[in-house]
């Protein structure tokens, strides 16, 4: 993709924080990343900067349409390569570890054959 593993990871927090709760913070990205405020206010400096999230006057942070669709595209992939694995028998635990990791390297042609692969045969 675009941005790189770890940007990547911040923009699908920020989503998955904002399907949660109606304002999402650096402070709650932290908590959920478990990363220090400073990493993630670097990172959300990047973000901001590429276009990616804005800054409400409030601090909350919010997803741009391109950030939108770029942590949509990372969540979802996330979610399809987790639910895979646990299906082929992995723990949960690895499973959510090595989706992270199978996410940001895969190619979209990749991912597409595959997911078109695993749909249930009518």
């Amino acid at each position: 993709m675009i941005l790189g593993k770890s940007l990547e990871d911040y923009l699908e927090a920020i989503l998955v924080l904002q399907l949660d709760q109606s304002s999402v913070h650096s402070v709650d990205v932290a908590d959920y990343m478990k990363f220090s405020k400073p990493s993630v206010s670097y990172a959300v400096k990047m973000l901001r900067t590429k276009g990616y999230v804005t800054m409400e006057k409030d601090g909350a942070l919010k997803l741009t349409e391109i950030g939108i669709d770029l942590a949509r595209q990372v969540y979802e992939r996330h979610r399809f390569f987790t639910q895979l694995l646990i299906d082929l028998g992995v723990s949960a635990e690895i499973a959510e570890q090595d989706a992270c990791q199978i996410e940001h390297v895969i190619s979209n042609e990749s991912y597409e054959k595959i997911r078109e692969r695993m749909k249930p045969k009518e």
